[in-house]
């Protein structure tokens, strides 16, 4: 009975320590990673953004993007590689770069929410890949937090579940990548020519066109270079695929 009352007596206790503000981010956390954290400063860290204020050099969030991305690179990559037993390297690179690349991260922080967990304003448009940022910093939190076992338990868990990470096996994350792997297994060459056209209204578009040595395979437009560039890589995939198997399973070679 005496026990009981001092742990009621230091949980009231501890709640009165916490501002409201930071009493909601602590059940935030709590049902997104499935446990109490301990250490309220860190992931008041992890949600902070950076000020624009000379005079205000508060922690933001990005110190702990930098440690978050390499715990979840190596949690991944030691999922992976006992997950896979017989798969290649070239395989297990493929993967990895699917699970952790930008596009995917930020779709996983997006699903969470995390930017409604930000703790102050910004002055300036947030970051296209906000969602990813916060994601690999709240990693980094919870690896400061809880150590890396129960890290990599968490993240395998509640934040890129199995099932999330079998989803993506068959995903293509880069044609243009895809095939430039396959031009160097064939020998072949494959270039890019993107030039800049003027549209009506006096738009500007990317066009690019894909070579593969002497043949214009395809060409395509977009708002970016790099997204000309990949869509036209992906017609050319679809292309060259009707005319050989471009795409191979590398898991099963050793």
């Amino acid at each position: 009975m005496e026990l009981q009352k001092y742990i009621s007596k230091f949980l009231t206790k501890r709640k009165k320590k916490l501002s409201e503000k930071d009493y909601i981010l602590c059940n935030e956390i709590a049902k997104i990673i499935g446990c109490n954290i301990q250490n309220i400063n860190l992931y008041r860290e992890a949600f902070s953004l950076k000020s624009s204020s000379k005079n205000q050099k508060k922690s933001n969030y990005e110190r702990l993007e930098f440690l978050g991305d390499s715990v979840l690179g190596t949690i991944i990559s030691c999922h992976l590689f006992s997950t896979y037993p017989n798969a290649n390297e070239g395989y297990l690179t493929q993967m990895k770069s699917k699970i952790v690349n930008r596009k995917n991260l930020n779709k996983l922080g997006s699903e969470l929410a995390l930017p409604d967990l930000l703790q102050n304003e910004s002055t300036t448009p947030l970051s296209d890949n906000i969602a990813g940022n916060l994601l690999e910093a709240l990693v980094g939190a919870i690896f400061l937090d809880f150590g890396y076992d129960a890290c990599k338990s968490i993240v395998l868990s509640r934040l890129l579940t199995a099932s999330e990470i079998n989803k993506l096996e068959n995903k293509i994350v880069s044609y243009k990548g895809l095939l430039l792997e396959w031009s160097q297994k064939k020998k072949v060459k494959i270039r890019y020519e993107t030039s800049e056209e003027i549209h009506v209204h006096k738009n500007l578009v990317f066009r690019t066109c894909v070579w593969l040595d002497h043949d214009n395979v395809s060409n395509a437009t977009d708002t970016s270079k790099k997204k000309a560039e990949e869509k036209a890589a992906q017609r050319a995939f679809y292309i060259l695929n009707k005319k050989q198997c471009i795409l191979e399973n590398p898991k099963d070679h050793t």
